[in-house]
């Protein structure tokens, strides 16, 4: 199994992208450090999608790929991974479908849903929102750095922070226990793209 070796998690919606395309956004935070993509185009025909994944394997061969619920695509493009939602397939059941080389994800929203994605074989999980993020509203009130920081300490695998992520936010998110952050806004909707991701990898660079 190939080990998490990324901190900052770059999560797609070409809706939050400032009117830009979303494969030069994705180069230029590739570009400047960002090393793991989460394909997260819930709304696109699967045709589209596996299209679009394709061409981000093709023109940016270095990113790690992880593609959202479709655990299909990720199995026949080999991507490097498969990213679950609470209500995807049981991680236990993803994790047998898997090859040995690709890792699970899992999005989480309590420390309960941690423990169990933990359990089924996950990774990592993503865990939030922890502060107030206007894409993570359905999911109820910010959960805040001490749920995050227990979450943290009951569980073996990576802890990614997720919800208004800033730099000074990162910073406390791993000061938490956090493995790294994952984000969408703070890197795809940014003027300078490059600037924000730099900023929220040296932030992760500190505990």
């Amino acid at each position: 199994m190939p080990a998490v070796d990324f901190r900052l998690y770059l999560v797609t919606d070409r809706h939050q992208t400032a009117g830009r395309p979303l494969l030069p956004v994705l180069r230029r935070a590739i570009a400047a450090g960002a090393r793991a993509v989460q394909l997260r185009e819930r709304d696109l025909p699967v045709r589209d999608l596996r299209a679009l994944a394709e061409r981000l394997q093709r023109e940016l061969p270095q990113a790690r790929l992880f593609i959202n619920d479709r655990v299909d695509l990720a199995l026949a493009l080999s991507a490097h991974g498969v990213h679950l939602r609470e209500s995807s397939l049981p991680a236990v059941v993803v994790r047998g479908l898997l090859q040995r080389s690709q890792l699970l994800g899992a999005s989480v929203h309590s420390i309960e849903g941690a423990l169990a994605a933990e359990q089924q074989g996950a990774d990592f999980v993503v865990l939030g929102p922890i502060h107030d993020t206007p894409s993570k509203r359905q999911y109820g009130a910010p959960l805040g750095l001490a749920v995050l920081e227990r979450a943290a300490r009951s569980v073996r695998i990576p802890i990614f922070a997720i919800g208004g992520m800033t730099a000074a936010r990162a910073r406390d998110a791993r000061r938490a226990g956090a493995f790294g952050v994952a984000v969408l806004s703070s890197i795809l909707s940014a003027a300078d793209v490059e600037q924000a991701t730099t900023s929220l990898l040296s932030a992760l660079e500190h505990e």
